[in-house]
């Protein structure tokens, strides 16, 4: 059989076989290692002189491993595998036994082997560890007489801790008990006995294969977690720690010296991190002597000159990884109220010892060395800013180390000197960089909340003071010192906006906003916007956006920035264009009420910048990088609407005459109009490039439509402001509805006309609603999507919200149009998940917008002799969507339409309070329709009995119920409009469904009940819930 295995093995692993023949082969070793059956004949593989190809043997024992972990050998055939392995690792392993197995073979053979360990330890192989301890040899021969053989044991320790000791793998309960079962016996029978072979390993490690020692030490510090820790912590064991610790002269830190250093201060780290009690801890940490250690290593050659090529940046955060244990853990002590008071006096003198070391470690010129220790410096601070919340204040010996946090934080936020801004290939950099700021930022935030006052000090003084030097001309000064102080300043307004803004009643509103305002002084001076930095520039105007009520209180100041803004919207840089082109309509925005009589001059200025010339998308390159993406195009045009906001903005001022407005309106559009005219002969010719510049002009005349008003309704601001440049705009809209006529069967131009449309319904006004039909036959086209409809019946509803007054006709003009084309959208089958969803938006938008006119008066509409027709169609839909067991949402809000059409159609209430009251709400103003009661009664009354019992309906689910709790709502609106004529309707249907006399008057007496307060309506909504839970458990 081992011949069959070892062919189908080597048939898997050969590229050249075939793929039907490769495709056995798997099958075959897939039946085997499901059968366990071939266990035997791969081990015989496995251990056969000669020996086959590596892969033949790494699968060979997989098989053997599967068989020991699925499918539980018994004892004899477990021992049979050991003895087997332990024979071949006996002759294989010895001194002048030929060559050793690969790395990755040894590995896999000690995984086996720690299996059997598992399996045979607590029973028949209580010598597993002293078995292959003989095999590395005595006291005096272990480690430097017979390597492979200490390798191998070396590599079985680590095998067995990963497999009954890693905490970083969930396991099963079960294994979990296993585990615990398994590290006691090994506590009990060999840890001493491993804890000193390591020692004899080591007290040799001058003349021993330093990968070995390594592979020592790095297997020390694993097993640590879990031993008794007096077998490690002895004063032998630390004086060779601090041997391979302290070496000095290592020239190349990848050598193994090197690697043997890094895994002794390592396993320092992993000492220090074992659980313990804070007594033993900081016992511990004086034992070990470590302040001397960190000490001795930030000061040795490696470590010393920040600047020297020779510089360790990987001994660096090693030693950064052992300061922040410690940190970690004399803070967690100190945190410890129930700490005596000696123990955590000795914690103070700690913390002031490697406070200097941990900022000496966060200071350093390496992001990861800095990363390293950012833990145990949040959880400092986070420990001094409990102590201030307690008592006001924080201690003096605390106190002290605030200045040189906050000033190690300020200094780390800087960009490096080798660091460069913004140029292709650097991204990765600047990115991870970004992400080590807003670490420092939570630090800083920190540091602010203990110690406010000094925080605004600090952050006063460097940005003042780089302002300063910028305007004497300080030749020092560079761009990182620049963007530092803008970060920070940008940064201090969490500080001083809060809560009620940068100023009240005219004087800044805080103490930090008090220096904000002096900030923004000094920068405005120093000409800072003229520096040629990118990333200044770019931060210039973010801070200008950001802090624009300095420039409401310093009106003088606006047309200078104003003219820096204009001047920045032109730079060469494409970063710094497209972003200054949306900052600069922010703000615009804020300052259009004082922008006085510069408005032409600015509008003038950005002119140059209105022409649209829209390009085709590069599709040369499958991929593009982030910044590549900000130059396209398209992200460029997106850009630049933003500049057409900005102009209606500064055009639509309360400062600006309104002749002025028309005009700017005018100059603005005037050339967007040509431009389409010329065009649209090549677009309806199909030239994708004419099309979306159309597209373009389209969206442009929008977003200007917004900037000259960004006025939307709402319940408390439902009257349209009047337009006064409504008749230049009812021209943009002529043009765009000829140029959507035109391409109708384009969607990027129906998905344009449709962001105009919603946007100039403010400009329009009430004008916008004699080409009401227009825009419906050009956004409503056969062409549309449903997800097109859906956005559309939005924006619909918008305007009947808008215009409920003066709609009225038209609404019944569009109307059956309108419905048409949605129920030609409804009917359409979905062809995938994306048309699923979109029906599903297109049926709730549908709803909604019935919802909408029902509510703004108009349900009339829907009656009227022009859209009779479409009134059963629109309720046989609605019926559909209540019985829908597959979208639970849209059936609750189908019923929630029949009860707002029964509401408003069904005349004065009968039952309930309202019931022969003068009509005081819009919905029983509004006249009744004829005959509309007996049809609820024949039409929605069957509603409360098929929703319920539609195929597939739960109605344990949670949304089920909701649907059911709305059906009980709508019962409630019929008998309070309809009266008894409904209660005999419930009599009879009832007793259709067996139901005897009591739990007819039962039912009927809870709905009646449901009219006398809110309580009683949750009594009956539960009731009737119950009450189908019933009558579906009796149909089985």
């Amino acid at each position: 059989m081992e011949s069959q295995v070892e062919n189908a093995i080597q048939i898997a692993a050969n590229p050249t076989s075939s793929q039907e023949l490769r495709g056995q082969a798997i099958e075959y070793l897939n039946q085997l290692r499901a059968e366990g059956s071939a266990w035997q004949a791969a081990l015989t593989l496995f251990a056969r002189d000669p020996r086959p190809t590596d892969f033949v043997r790494h699968t060979s024992l997989e098989l053997v491993n599967n068989a020991i972990q699925e499918h539980r050998l018994d004892e004899q055939s477990l021992a049979y595998i050991k003895d087997t392995l332990m024979g071949y690792i006996h002759a294989s392993y010895v001194p002048g036994s030929g060559a050793a197995d690969t790395s990755h073979i040894q590995n896999k053979l000690m995984q086996t082997v720690t299996y059997l360990f598992v399996a045979l330890y607590p029973s028949s192989w209580q010598s597993f560890f002293d078995d292959f301890r003989s095999l590395a040899g005595d006291q005096s021969t272990i480690g430097n007489v017979n390597t492979a053989t200490t390798l191998l044991y070396l590599r079985m320790l680590g095998q067995v801790h990963d497999e009954i000791a890693d905490q970083l793998v969930a396991r099963p309960d079960d294994e979990k008990k296993r585990n615990t079962e398994l590290k006691d016996l090994i506590r009990q029978r060999d840890a001493q006995k491993i804890s000193l072979s390591w020692q004899e390993i080591l007290a040799k490690w001058r003349e021993t294969d330093l990968n070995l020692v390594e592979m020592c030490l790095r297997t020390i510090g694993r097993w640590v977690s879990w031993t008794d820790i007096n077998l490690i912590v002895n004063q032998a064991m630390i004086t060779t720690f601090l041997e391979m610790a302290g070496q000095q002269g290592i020239g190349d830190p990848e050598s193994a010296a090197g690697k043997v250093r890094d895994a002794a201060i390592d396993t320092f780290s992993e000492i220090v991190g074992k659980k313990m009690s804070p007594a033993d801890k900081i016992e511990l940490i004086t034992f070990l002597n470590l302040s001397e250690v960190v000490g001795q290593l930030i000061s040795s050659p490696a470590l010393a000159d920040f600047n020297s090529s020779n510089y360790d940046n990987d001994l660096a955060e090693t030693v950064a990884k052992l300061v922040n244990n410690i940190v970690f853990d004399i803070v967690k002590i100190l945190e410890n109220e129930a700490v005596e008071e000696h123990i955590r006096q000795r914690a103070d003198d700690l913390i002031r010892i490697f406070t200097p070391y941990l900022l000496r470690f966060f200071a350093d010129q390496y992001d990861e060395v800095c990363s390293t220790v950012i833990p145990s410096l949040t959880d400092l601070l986070t420990f001094l800013r409990k102590l201030q919340k307690k008592s006001g204040s924080i201690p003096p010996q605390y106190a002290a180390v605030l200045p040189p946090v906050l000033d190690a934080i300020i200094a780390k936020m800087k960009y490096d000197e080798t660091a460069s801004w913004g140029e292709e290939g650097e991204q990765t950099d600047e990115a991870e960089f970004l992400d080590l700021r807003r670490r420092l930022h939570v630090l800083q935030q920190t540091v602010t909340a203990i110690d406010e006052p000094y925080y605004i000090e600090t952050l006063s003084r460097l940005v003042n003071g780089t302002f300063g030097r910028l305007s004497q001309g300080d030749q020092s000064l560079n761009w990182r010192d620049l963007e530092l102080a803008l970060y920070e300043m940008y940064l201090f307004g969490e500080l001083a906006v809060r809560n009620q803004g940068l100023y009240a009643k005219r004087e800044p509103s805080s103490a930090a906003a008090q220096q904000l305002v002096t900030m923004m002084n000094s920068m405005v001076e120093s000409g800072l916007a003229n520096y040629p930095h990118p990333a200044v520039q770019l931060q210039y105007m973010e801070i200008c956006v950001r802090y624009y009520q300095f420039f409401e209180q310093n009106p003088n100041l606006i047309p200078k920035v104003l003219e820096n803004f204009v001047n920045l919207t032109h730079s060469q840089h494409v970063k710094v264009r497209s972003r200054s082109w949306y900052l600069f309509q922010r703000l615009v925005k804020h300052l259009r009420a004082q922008l006085g009589n510069v408005s032409y001059d600015i509008i003038q200025a950005v002119g140059d910048l209105l022409t649209i010339k829209a390009e085709l998308p590069d599709t040369s390159e499958d991929e593009m990088s982030s910044d590549e993406e900000d130059q396209s195009a398209d992200a460029l045009f997106n850009s630049q609407l933003y500049l057409f906001e900005a102009v209606g903005c500064i055009a639509s001022s309360n400062t600006v005459s309104v002749e002025n407005k028309k005009l700017y309106a005018q100059t603005i559009m005037s050339p967007l109009f040509n431009d389409m005219q010329q065009t649209l002969p090549q677009a309806r010719n199909g030239d994708e490039r004419a099309i979306l510049q159309i597209h373009h002009i389209i969206m442009a005349i929008g977003t200007l439509a917004r900037g000259y008003s960004d006025w939307v309704p709402s319940n408390n601001n439902s009257a349209v402001p009047q337009s006064e440049v409504a008749e230049e705009f009812v021209k943009a809209s002529e043009a765009i509805l000829v140029a959507v006529e035109s391409l109708n069967s384009s969607g990027s131009i129906r998905h344009a006309a449709r962001f105009a449309f919603s946007r100039m319904i403010a400009v329009l006004g009430s004008r916008l609603l004699q080409q009401l039909p227009s825009w419906i036959e050009g956004l409503l086209s056969l062409s549309s999507s449903m997800d097109e409809i859906s956005t559309f019946l939005k924006v619909l509803g918008q305007v009947i919200f808008t215009f409920k007054s003066e709609i009225a006709g038209i609404l019944d003009t569009v109307m059956s149009p309108v419905l048409q084309r949605i129920f030609t959208a409804l009917a359409v089958v979905p062809s995938g998940t994306d048309d699923e969803i979109q029906l599903a938006e297109l049926r709730r938008e549908y709803l909604n917008f019935i919802v909408v006119v029902l509510n703004q008066g108009l349900g009339s509409v829907f009656v009227s002799n022009a859209n009779q027709a479409t009134f059963e169609p629109i309720i046989s839909s609605i019926e559909t969507f209540a019985r829908d067991t597959h979208d639970y949402p849209t059936a609750r809000l189908a019923i929630f339409v029949l009860i707002r059409m029964v509401s408003v159609w069904g005349g004065p209430d009968k039952v309930g309070p309202g019931a022969n009251a003068t009509p005081t709400s819009p919905d029983t103003a509004q006249a009744p329709l004829p005959g509309f009661d007996n049809y609820v009664v024949d039409k929605f009354s069957p509603l409360a009995w098929s929703i319920p019992a539609s195929q597939g309906f739960n109605s344990k689910d949670a949304q089920a119920k909701q649907v059911l709790f709305e059906t009980a709502n709508l019962q409630h609106e019929i008998i309070k409009k309809v009266g008894e004529s409904y209660v005999d309707r419930l009599k009879s249907d009832l007793g259709g469904m067996g139901v005897g006399d009591d739990g007819a008057d039962q039912y009927l007496r809870t709905l009646a009940g449901s009219f006398e307060g809110p309580k009683k309506e949750k009594e009956w909504r539960n009731f009737y819930v119950q009450f189908v839970d019933r009558m579906l458990a009796s149909r089985g």
